[in-house]
């Protein structure tokens, strides 16, 4: 998420207490929207809008990377942990120490040395982790890909002892009454087996996506095409096998639908506060300081997301590729989990979550520049992280559990497939080549016969004159 915020709703302290903040200086300069061929938003002036942040004299101490510090403290520890501390002889303890050392200090220098990403709140050293985190992240995929499955599973033992054993058996299916009148203790015990954790957990996610996509239309199809999705593959995993009412009305409707539209109430919200921030240190209260302090985690400012698919080919089919990699990445974290032996209450399963979200926040906000300023050559490195991560997650599925992955869908599910694919390379083949294509041809014919008209008018005066001498 692009992350803003406005300081006390644009106010500052002076010595008389909050005052309107009406000083231009001072305000966040907002992201214009231009009616440029091309673009729809001034990127120039996000730019400078970094430029003028980073210039900041009250930011920039907490902006630095401190490099000298960090050497120092990083060699300090160096030298306690290999010198003051007793060696152990424990292959396996010195073997963890030891790769948990390297991790750290590729995370430490790229923390120091890589690039600024897009956001700036609650840190740029926060979001240089994640990038740096989803290197380290994307190594530990791609040498979990050359191994067996067997060892695979083993290996995440040493993370957790409880790890590497096959999930238990567990009935997903069930009866589908909402009203069981032979249950007459409670007779709609069927919906409230449904009422777990789960639940939240989509709600909260959805709210979270909308936040990252900041378009209605998007989260609607990649919820919808989500539902359609577990339809397609309960014959492969048994927990998409759901009541009817469990994918429409509890999952599409209430905890997704709720979700996408409190997500865009909250981007509505964001896009038309103002956006003042203060130095805490001219913040005279305790209780102004402490507001200060949380409103860090908020955004600095927001950016609308206007992706415009239908304005262009090139628009057209990075959405189109952007939501195919999002039910990707959705579809991976249920096949990861029914691969690598991993239960879904699992600790790992809701970090990958969280990560996932945090790497998605930024890599949209890199491929929503990359679709939109014409000056933006390169695919960001958060997207081009994400993506590998994604396409080698789904690898491992694969490679893993082959015969899971290719037994064959039923014959309707090919049908409608057919159909959604068909449709959509037939709109986009008609509204990208051919309606232009036919429109362009009426418009030349109009225009040759407007120039035949202005021709042939000289003629028809002088016949005119003719007959009238």
């Amino acid at each position: 998420m692009e992350q803003l915020s406005d300081m006390a709703n644009g106010q500052t302290y002076t010595s008389n207490g909050y005052q309107d903040n009406n000083n231009e200086s001072d305000r966040v300069p907002e992201l214009r929207r231009i009616s440029s061929a091309s673009n729809f938003y001034d990127w120039e002036a996000v730019k400078n809008r970094y430029k003028k942040f980073h210039s900041d004299p009250n930011v920039n101490y907490f902006w630095r990377a401190h490099t000298i510090t960090c050497l120092v403290l990083f060699c300090a520890t160096l030298l306690y942990l290999s010198v003051f501390e007793t060696s152990s002889f424990d292959t396996e303890y010195n073997t963890k120490r030891g790769l948990l050392a390297v991790i750290l200090f590729f995370l430490l220098y790229g923390v120091i040395y890589t690039p600024d990403g897009p956001f700036l709140r609650p840190h740029p050293a926060f979001w240089r982790f994640i990038l740096c985190l989803s290197v380290v992240y994307e190594l530990g995929l791609i040498f979990l890909l050359f191994q067996n499955a067997s060892d695979a599973r083993h290996m995440l033992s040493y993370l957790d002892p409880e790890l590497g054993k096959p999930l238990p058996e567990k009935d997903y299916g069930g009866s589908c009454l909402i009203y069981d009148p032979a249950n007459t203790t409670d007779p709609f015990h069927n919906v409230w087996d449904k009422m777990d954790g789960f639940v939240t957990m989509h709600f909260i996610g959805w709210w979270l996506k909308a936040l990252i996509l900041r378009n209605y239309w998007m989260c609607n199809a990649i919820s919808l095409l989500f539902e359609v999705l577990e339809y397609s593959l309960e014959h492969q995993l048994p927990n998409f096998s759901e009541c009817w009412w469990d994918h429409w009305i509890m999952d599409f409707l209430l905890c997704n639908g709720l979700g996408i539209i409190i997500g865009m109430k909250t981007c509505n919200y964001l896009s038309l506060k103002p956006y003042y921030w203060t130095p805490m240190w001219n913040i005279p209260s305790y209780s102004g300081k402490l507001k200060r302090m949380v409103l860090q985690f908020t955004p600095y400012r927001w950016t609308e997301f206007d992706w415009s698919p239908t304005k262009s080919l090139k628009r057209w089919l990075l959405v189109l590729l952007l939501i195919a990699m999002f039910l990707l990445a959705e579809l991976n974290t249920f096949y990861l989990k029914w691969v690598l032996w991993l239960p879904p209450p699992h600790p790992l399963c809701m970090a990958r979550l969280v990560f996932i979200l945090c790497m998605g926040a930024t890599a949209i906000r890199e491929i929503f520049q990359y679709t939109d300023d014409s000056s933006c050559k390169k695919f960001g490195r958060q997207a081009w992280l994400l993506t590998a991560i994604i396409v080698t997650e789904a690898l491992i599925c694969v490679k893993f559990d082959w015969p899971t992955v290719s037994k064959p869908p039923p014959t309707r599910i090919i049908v409608i497939w057919s159909v959604i694919i068909s449709l959509t390379i037939g709109w986009t083949l008609w509204h990208f080549c051919l309606k232009q294509l036919i429109f362009a041809g009426q418009a030349e014919l109009k225009d040759q016969q407007a120039a035949d008209a202005v021709a042939a008018a000289p003629k028809s005066r002088t016949n005119r004159r003719r007959k009238d001498d």
